[in-house]
């Protein structure tokens, strides 16, 4: 009788997975047609924007790049255009700080929608990492990572999101950072910043999902980009150390992954194994795209959390040898 019980309760679990594998394509958005959307993309001269802006190119979109560096998006534009698959496509390029001044945001957005037609997918890609301890860093670089990593998204998502809501339909995605998913040691300003889009991504994902329009929030990995050389100089060694424990991925991988994500409307996007087990155990009262990525999460919850507790242990470890191979160094000396 017990092994009859066992086996029935094995079939209606097997038969309950299945009605879900089956429900869910029924309640997940209809994927967004690339061939012909206009695409923006913040933050578009180099980096993960710049791949995104390849691989929506490559899909047959038509984009607009977004930085502040007239002479990069010069360059960016050109690498772009060379994976048309069509003559019709066009590659715009708008210089302009994204964090500075709402109404000049908005005239850009509304400058480009005239040229190529209004937003379908937005990509909030623009932003910047600085790393240090807490006590050492400028005060003045808080204010600078809320601005443009926070504010940055803020300002075109405001300018794009009337027309979006009149059409019915579109794509928002914000860029976080795994950093937005876990504080890690240097990045007190960072985090921080990062952790904000979480709160605007849920909070933005309710209003407008009536409306037809999906949110992606997108925690990329340490990312081989030249934001990435650049903090590398003067990263603490903690940060280092704990960053060594994951591997960098290439900007065309993290961008193929991004962009299949917002195209069919997913909330969550990650990268890598890492990635995926992050996203798991940070979701809270984050939305779900389907029934089924739902119960992903309640399975692997108690899991994750399990091996989550020897990675915080680990990064604790690691910090405390640091403090005191430098105690040893200062009495040295």
């Amino acid at each position: 009788l017990p092994f009859i019980m066992l086996l029935v309760v094995a079939a209606f679990i097997v038969a309950f997975v299945l009605l879900l594998y089956m429900i869910s394509p029924l309640i997940s958005p209809k994927p967004l047609k690339l061939n012909g959307a206009h695409v923006v993309v913040t933050g578009g001269s180099s980096g993960i924007g710049k791949s995104i802006a390849v691989e929506c190119y490559r899909q047959g979109a038509f984009i607009t790049l977004v930085a502040r560096d007239e002479e990069k998006l010069l360059r960016a534009k050109k690498e772009v255009e060379k994976y048309a698959i069509n003559d019709k496509q066009v590659v715009l390029c708008v210089s302009v700080d994204v964090s500075s001044d709402y109404t000049q945001v908005e005239n850009v957005i509304k400058q480009a929608q005239e040229k190529l037609g209004p937003v379908d997918m937005l990509i909030n890609c623009a932003g910047t990492s600085i790393s240090a301890k807490f006590e050492e860093m400028e005060v003045e670089r808080f204010k600078e990572m809320i601005e443009l990593n926070y504010l940055g998204s803020v300002y075109p998502t405001r300018a794009v999101i009337t027309t979006m809501k009149e059409r019915r339909m579109g794509r928002i995605m914000f860029v976080s950072s795994q950093a937005g998913q876990i504080g890690l040691f240097g990045y007190t300003a960072y985090s921080a910043s990062k952790f904000a889009l979480r709160g605007l991504a849920e909070a933005l994902q309710m209003e407008v999902k009536p409306y037809n329009i999906y949110v992606t929030l997108a925690f990329p990995p340490d990312t081989d980009t030249p934001l990435l050389a650049e903090e590398n100089k003067s990263k603490p060694l903690e940060t280092k150390l704990i960053s060594e424990t994951s591997g960098v991925w290439q900007p065309d991988q993290v961008a193929k992954i991004f962009v299949r994500d917002a195209v069919q409307g997913n909330f969550n996007s990650s990268v890598g194994p890492d990635g995926y087990m992050l996203s798991a155990l940070t979701c809270g009262m984050s939305p779900v795209t389907s029934i089924t990525e739902g119960l992903q999460q309640i399975v692997t919850m108690g899991l994750f959390r399990s091996i989550a507790l020897f990675y915080l242990g680990s990064f604790d470890s690691i910090v405390r040898r640091c403090m005191i191979q430098r105690e040893q160094s200062k009495e040295a000396d």
